[in-house]
């Protein structure tokens, strides 16, 4: 959820290449953590503790974007459903004026909100949002929100306990002190932070492909990557209750009762603290340093998505800063930024996809090893195999490919170039050529310009280059269950695409902006 944070796209096992961002989360991962973000790049809860492809802030909270289908449709499977005290009787009884009690609240732990903004439901695209109630300028404050506000491990009734049994608390997502924090806040019905739980969305409403019947999911997003990133994050949560989260419970009986010890809630609070914390970015100098705690922060994480958004959260030493980015003129939402995000990861980690082409952010991604079988397919006899394994292993060694990475192509970039460039360049070179460069450990090469692999610049890469790039492209392509047709019918008839399920909808948007930018690649490397 961190909104100023660093965008990482994970390109091969142990090599992450760091491109500008602006949010954060966790799967590939973000920033409030690609939990408002999450693990910033390439998303999910087993990779979180990786700033993912694409991290933003760890911002792990689903939210609807605009789009062309009805509202009814569209508001369905939104991130703000109703009071969390409607499940299962946490948090105590239902709040008949939930946003009353939150500014009450916010009054009273001197959160600062500015009387130019309000939290409302009316006039913002899904759930409770923030509306200006005047015109705001760029610059100006929305709210502040003192450190002492914020839910974290450090901040929660049970934080001493916490951090006397850190130790036994660390898992591979770095989210099990929090998550013990909500669990163990979420049933006293006592809770200071009971009037902003008021404002969360009902837990068992959430709409996280995790979330959706398995076969449904496959048939849905099957070639966008979705479905084995949720697979890994389940088989990822349940290990981490199971060893970690589920023995502390037990030993610690009077602050967790029964209900709360359950694996379907600590799942419904995964899918949440992906999509609504925040994770505060690390300064330069500390880039290679463990990513910060996430964290819940009061406000902000009213705030909905758009990548064109027109406010940005920044952290200072006593307080966190929503501040107005771009003119908002009155009666409009107001917008953070989970980060630059890939409509496969928004609705990963959020549960909604921006409709096409609002997302300038989207990507598609070719898998490295798809490269590789692409160029499998040019060999004719086993000496040529052998040596294009050869190749392989040697840009494995280099950390340029992995076995599970991804080429990230954007619509305006390649977010992989060096990596794809490397690749292409050796993959492509003649069998001598590729002695001399290996003999080099890979240096000496001077990169020229025409080698360069921008967008603009695909047309001009050398004929052998183009080929394997098309190739893979078209062996991605193949993975989808349908063509770039049968969605451009979908989305081109109003009438058909009201007749589709909320989740189809999504699932579309996911699996078309993915299908235009291989489309482009193909037009691009003819």
């Amino acid at each position: 959820m961190a909104t100023q944070a660093k965008r990482r796209r994970v390109s091969c096992g142990g090599r992450r290449r760091s491109t500008p961002l602006r949010r954060a989360s966790p799967l590939p991962r973000p920033q409030r953590r690609p939990a408002r973000g999450c693990a910033a790049c390439r998303g999910s809860f087993a990779a979180l503790h990786i700033p993912s492809p694409n991290p933003g802030p760890s911002s792990a909270r689903a939210r609807a974007a605009v789009f062309s289908a009805p509202s009814e449709l569209f508001r369905a499977g939104q991130r703000h459903c109703a009071c969390l005290s409607q499940v299962a009787g946490l948090a105590g009884s239902e709040d008949p004026a939930p946003v009353a009690s939150f500014l009450s609240w916010c009054r009273r732990v001197g959160l600062e909100l500015s009387p130019k903004v309000a939290v409302s439901r009316q006039g913002t695209v899904a759930g409770y949002g923030m509306v200006a109630r005047e015109s705001v300028q760029p610059g100006e404050l929305l709210f502040a929100v003192p450190r002492a506000a914020l839910l974290s491990q450090h901040t929660c009734s049970i934080s001493g306990l916490l951090e006397r049994e850190r130790g036994a608390l660390q898992s591979q997502s770095g989210w099990v002190p929090l998550l013990l924090a909500l669990l163990h806040e979420l049933q006293a019905p006592a809770s200071p932070w009971s009037p902003y739980f008021a404002l969360w969305p009902e837990l068992g409403r959430l709409e996280h492909p995790m979330f959706w019947p398995e076969e449904e999911r496959r048939r849905l997003l099957q070639g966008t990557g979705v479905p084995e990133a949720v697979e890994k994050d389940l088989a990822s949560i349940r290990s981490e209750y199971y060893s970690i989260v589920l023995p502390f419970m037990e030993a610690h009986p009077d602050l967790f009762s029964p209900r709360v010890r359950s694996l379907e809630l600590y799942r419904q609070l995964v899918a949440l603290v992906m999509a609504y914390s925040f994770q505060e970015p690390l300064e330069e100098e500390d880039d290679e340093k463990e990513p910060n705690s996430p964290l819940m922060v009061p406000a902000a994480d009213v705030l909905n998505h758009l990548a064109n958004h027109n406010a940005n959260l920044e952290y200072s030493p006593n307080c966190l800063r929503m501040v107005a980015t771009q003119p908002i003129p009155k009666g409009h939402e107001i917008f953070n930024t989970y980060g630059q995000m890939a409509n496969w990861q928004l609705i990963h980690m959020y549960g909604f996809t921006e409709p096409y082409p609002d997302n300038t952010d989207d990507t598609a991604d070719i898998q490295m090893v798809t490269v590789r079988e692409a160029a499998l397919q040019g060999t004719k006899v086993e000496a040529e195999r052998l040596l294009l394994y050869e190749r392989w292993d040697f840009l494995c060694k280099l950390e340029m490919v992995g076995e599970e990475g991804a080429f990230v192509i954007g619509r305006e970039e390649v977010l992989t170039e060096e990596e794809l460039a490397m690749t292409l360049k050796v993959l492509c070179m003649p069998a001598e050529e590729f002695r001399e460069f290996k003999d080099q450990d890979g240096w000496g090469d001077d990169k020229r310009e025409e080698d360069s692999l921008t967008i603009t610049n695909i047309p001009k890469l050398k004929a052998s280059w183009r080929q394997l790039l098309r190739d893979s492209v078209l062996l991605t392509l193949q993975t989808y269950a349908t063509d770039l047709k049968t969605e451009q019918d979908l989305l081109s008839s109003k009438e058909v695409y009201a007749t589709l399920s909320w989740r189809e909808q999504q699932a579309l948007q996911v699996r078309y902006g993915q299908k235009m930018i291989l489309h482009q690649l193909l037009e691009l490397t003819n």
